[in-house]
């Protein structure tokens, strides 16, 4: 009888124990959430701040014009879909031609050694 009191009360303190790490547990979870709400809307925050500012500086383009969609982005002086990955190989092999052009550029007019290109 004496040990199967022992287990109960053992049972109850776990169970005790069960809640208050539960509870914490809960809280954590839910102030992980605020802080990432929190970092979703900085990230807006400073979107709508470039968009204020581009709008400010240059008086002359419309920034709530459907021409601006975040999944854009400028390459080779076009607007093309970020999500597009063959745009973006192309676009990259251009930058890599571009790159490679100064480094010839700048070999030829002596600004760097071509055994320091390698």
């Amino acid at each position: 009888m004496d040990s199967e009191e022992k287990l109960n009360k053992r049972i109850g303190e776990f169970e005790e124990d069960y809640e208050d790490l539960k509870d914490k547990y809960d809280g954590v979870v839910g102030e992980l959430d605020d802080l990432k709400n929190s970092i979703i809307q900085e990230h807006i925050n400073g979107f709508e701040k470039g968009l204020r500012q581009a709008a400010f500086f240059h008086r002359e383009v419309d920034v709530t014009d459907v021409k601006f969609d975040v999944n854009k982005d400028v390459v080779d002086e076009r607007l093309v879909n970020e999500d597009d990955g063959s745009v973006g190989e192309e676009a990259n092999v251009r930058v890599e031609e571009k790159v490679a052009e100064k480094v010839i550029e700048a070999v030829d007019a002596g600004e760097v050694r071509a055994d320091a290109v390698e």
